[in-house]
C-alpha cells in the first residue's frame, strides 16, 4: 500500500472543509483548494469554526486545533494542489460533467503513484475513472457530513480500481478515525441507495398528509433507532442536493421507489434547500 503523507483536496464547500480537517488533523499535509480565494477562505473559516467549537466542548486541544490549522494550506489553482500529493480527494458538487472536467485536469499534473478519489455519494465511479489514464489507481471516498464528526466512509472500488488503491483508501480512512465500508461500484452505493428509498418515501408521506415531518422523524428515531430522522436528515444535505440523487437513481435503477415527490421538487424551485437555506421541512 502507498504512504499518504501529502492531501490534495479539490472543493472547500459542505464536504471539503471537512476532509481536509480531518487529514490535517492527522499530521497529514493537506491543499485545500476552490475556485477563488473567497470560496477557499470560507472553507478554512469553517474548519476554524468546528475547531473552537471542538475546543469549547472540550473534544479537542488547543494544541491540536494549532497542529491542525499548520499542516493546511489554501490555494486556487489544481496543479498547484495536486503537484506531490499522494492522495487527491475531489468534493465538487454531484455534477458528472464537472467532475469528469476536474479529474482530466488532476490527471495531467498528479504523481503518478497517487490515489485519486471522489467523494461522489451516487455516480457512477468507472465512468469518472473514464477520464484518467490509469484507471487503477482511482477509487470512491464517500464521507458523510459533517466530516469531522461522522465515523463512515464508503470506499467505493471500480472495475478497474487495484486491490491496492482499495486497501491504501481503507487504511487511510482508519488512519482519520473513521469505519470504512467496502463496496461495488453500483448506482447509490450502500448509502445513498438505501437513504433515498427511505426520505423519498417520508416525504411522500408528507405529501399525502399521513403525518407531521416531526412526528415521522420521531417515528424512525424512537421506534428503529436512527439518529436522525430521515426529513431532518434531507434538510441538513440539502433538498436540491437529494432531488438531484434521486433523479439519478430513479434513471439509472428504473425503480419509482426512487421516483422524486413533488413536493420536493416544489420545494426546491421554491429555494426551500433545508439548513442551507433556512427552511425545508424544518425551520433552521
Amino acid at each position: 500500500m502507498s504512504t499518504i503523507d501529502t492531501v490534495a483536496v479539490l472543493g472547500a464547500g459542505t464536504m471539503g472543509h471537512g476532509i481536509a480537517q480531518v487529514s490535517a488533523a492527522i499530521g497529514c499535509t493537506v491543499r485545500l483548494y476552490d475556485v477563488n480565494e473567497d470560496a477557499v477562505q470560507g472553507g478554512l473559516d469553517r474548519i476554524l469554526s468546528n475547531l473552537e467549537k471542538g475546543i469549547a466542548r472540550g473534544k479537542v486541544t488547543e494544541e491540536a486545533r494549532v497542529t491542525t490549522l499548520g499542516n493546511l494550506s489554501a490555494v486556487t489553482t489544481i496543479s498547484e494542489a495536486v503537484t506531490g500529493a499522494d492522495l487527491v480527494v475531489e468534493a465538487a458538487p454531484e455534477s458528472m460533467d464537472l467532475k469528469e472536467s476536474i479529474f482530466s485536469e488532476v490527471d495531467a499534473t498528479a504523481p503518478d503513484h497517487a490515489i485519486l478519489a471522489t467523494n461522489t455519494s451516487s455516480l457512477s465511479i468507472a465512468q469518472i475513472a473514464a477520464v484518467v489514464k490509469d484507471p487503477t489507481r482511482f477509487v470512491g471516498m464517500h464521507f458523510f457530513n459533517p466530516v469531522h464528526i461522522m465515523a463512515l466512509v464508503e470506499v467505493v472500488w471500480g472495475p478497474e480500481t487495484s486491490d491496492a488503491a482499495r486497501d491504501t483508501a481503507v487504511d487511510f480512512a482508519r488512519r482519520l478515525g473513521k469505519e470504512p465500508i467496502v463496496v461495488k461500484d453500483a448506482p447509490g452505493f450502500a448509502s445513498s441507495r438505501l437513504g433515498i428509498v427511505l426520505g423519498m418515501e417520508a416525504i411522500r408521506m408528507v405529501e399525502q398528509s399521513v403525518a407531521s415531518p416531526e412526528d415521522i422523524d420521531k417515528a424512525m428515531e424512537l421506534g428503529y433507532r436512527h439518529p436522525m430522522g430521515p426529513l431532518k436528515l434531507t434538510d441538513l444535505i440539502g433538498l436540491d442536493v437529494r432531488l438531484g440523487i434521486a433523479e439519478y437513481l430513479h434513471e439509472t435503477l428504473g425503480s419509482d421507489a426512487f421516483a422524486p415527490p413533488a413536493l420536493l421538487r416544489q420545494m426546491v424551485a421554491d429555494g426551500k434547500l433545508g439548513k442551507k437555506s433556512g427552511q425545508g421541512f424544518y425551520t433552521w
